[in-house]
């Protein structure tokens, strides 16, 4: 839980530690890089300490006690001393936090655009909005949503007009064994209890599957008596259920693996999954709300169950992204959102190499049923390679990037870690031709998916706040990868002509 640190007073709990302690003093001393005012305090969110003592600690902003959406920052430090802020809130606060409208009016704007279809009682609460080149506005933060929608509107609080808006769904000890439906035959940690098993696993924080549907069994975890699950069939209701299981298994085996991170939230403990949810819904989402994934079982034609490795480790580094930079769902920061999650979603798929769901840049290209994109044999519904064969993604960087859905502006950021991945040579996965050409006309090799992806996570987790677009997250992976390769090395380089290559710079 994120620690309420202002003022001259400490709360207790994590704001008592020495690291919060020293970045909100660095903080107090350095106001200006800050853009601090009398009235800001700071939660801390996370710290990360380097090999070499480097501190990086990032703060939420709030103001006269509100939150403020987009003046998160992170300090950067060592031996006490201030190397550096990301921070992209452009100045100081000075604002009142008198609202000329009231809640359910900001309620009646955001609902003039969801429609009358919405569940429960709206919820309105009043933020700072920070985010892009004009003066901060006071706004209601709105949140609606049904069982196909739930949505954030920023409601500005003083004549109504609606500032922003994204959506909240993030779409994308036994030992027994999974008949799945995309991996084939895996093994599957559970947990036993009387009677039987049930597709809890106590040896990575706890996580388990529900059933999803409207079934009389929905929201139960799965149960099975003699620990063989699914049947390599949709007949069977375990068999996605096994799938999410097993994408969610190996998703916290490759933060851990790899990236030292112990759960979605670093905290060691689990998340779980909903599968057969509504009907005929072909998508899956991300939910901080309820700190899970679900999954659809899609229409059935065109697609099917959405629980394919890449997608269930694109929903989880969902989860990891909203306790890191916590990329707002709109603009470039939501395509960015998106790339992160294809991104690490891709690199558990690889870390995984499942001989049945073999690793490539394609995602979810397991669950296509019908040809919706290219030739037959490159069906997926991203190209990390070549975004644009979707029809709708961008190869190269334009200034009206971040008006489009964030699924097609996440292009750019998947083709520049593909490229700094793989390089420009035509290479093949999954028996698929992948064959980049680069927005400028360059040719290179590339540094590898293992070095691209710790400098991606290291900017994720240590650089990148909130409101960053792609012109912050150039600049946020070479400094990454200046921390872990030094500032001469070919890794810098590599990262910077990756940019270039997609008109990043």
């Amino acid at each position: 839980m994120a620690t309420l640190i202002g003022g001259d007073a400490m709360a207790e709990g994590r704001a008592d530690s020495p690291i919060v302690g020293r970045a909100l003093g660095l903080v107090r001393n350095h106001p200006g890089v800050a853009r601090m005012s009398a009235a800001d305090g700071f939660l801390v969110r996370d710290a990360i300490v380097d090999a070499d003592g480097t501190e990086h600690v990032r703060f939420d902003r709030t103001y006269n006690g509100l939150p403020v959406i987009g003046g998160d920052l992170v300090v950067h430090s060592k031996n006490g001393q201030f190397k550096s802020a990301s921070i992209t809130q452009q100045t100081g606060l000075n604002l009142s936090t008198r609202p000329a409208i009231k809640a359910d009016e900001a309620v009646i704007s955001a609902g003039a655009e969801f429609g009358s279809d919405f569940a429960g009682s709206p919820d309105a609460s009043l933020a700072v909005y920070a985010r892009g080149r004009g003066a901060a506005r006071l706004a209601w933060r709105v949140r609606l949503y049904n069982q196909s929608a739930d949505m954030t509107y920023i409601v500005d609080a003083l004549n109504g007009k609606i500032l922003e808006r994204w959506s909240n769904l993030h779409t994308a000890a036994a030992a027994g064994t999974a008949r799945t439906l995309y991996s084939g035959s895996v093994p599957l940690v559970t947990n036993s209890v009387t009677g039987g098993y049930e597709l809890r696993d106590p040896s990575r924080g706890g996580l388990f599957t529900i059933d999803g549907s409207n079934s009389r069994t929905a929201g139960q975890v799965y149960k099975d008596s003699d620990n063989t699950w699914g049947s390599y069939a949709t007949s069977d209701a375990a068999t996605a259920a096994v799938d999410a299981q097993y994408g969610a298994s190996v998703t916290w085996d490759y933060y851990k693996t790899i990236h030292g991170r112990n759960g979605i939230a670093n905290n060691d403990k689990g998340s779980y999954s909903r599968v057969h949810y509504g009907r005929r819904y072909g998508n899956a989402y991300w939910s901080d709300a309820c700190f899970c994934m679900t999954y659809g079982d899609g229409d059935g034609v065109a697609i099917g169950p959405l629980v394919s490795l890449d997608i269930t480790g694109h929903e989880m580094s969902h989860g990891v992204n909203s306790h890191t930079a916590n990329l707002i769902y709109s603009g470039e920061s939501g395509g960015l959102n998106e790339a992160n999650s294809d991104i690490l979603g891709t690199m558990v798929e690889f870390h995984a190499n499942n001989p049945q769901d073999t690793p490539d840049y394609m995602v979810g290209e397991e669950t296509i049923l019908a040809n919706v994109a290219g030739s037959p044999n490159q069906q997926a519904l991203r190209f990390m390679f070549n975004p644009s064969a979707d029809g709708r993604s961008p190869n190269c960087y334009a200034g009206n990037l971040g008006s489009l859905d964030v699924h097609y502006s996440s292009g750019i950021g998947n083709f520049f870690f593909y490229l700094l991945a793989e390089g420009t040579s035509a290479k093949t996965f999954s028996g698929v031709n992948h064959a980049p050409r680069t927005c400028n006309g360059t040719t290179f090799g590339g540094i590898g998916r293992n070095k691209a992806a710790k400098i991606w996570y290291r900017a994720l987790s240590v650089y990148f706040t909130s409101s960053t677009g792609y012109a912050g997250a150039r600049a946020a992976t070479i400094q990454a990868a200046k921390d872990i390769y030094g500032a001469t090395s070919a890794e810098v380089t590599a990262v910077a002509r990756a940019w270039s290559a997609v008109k990043v710079n």
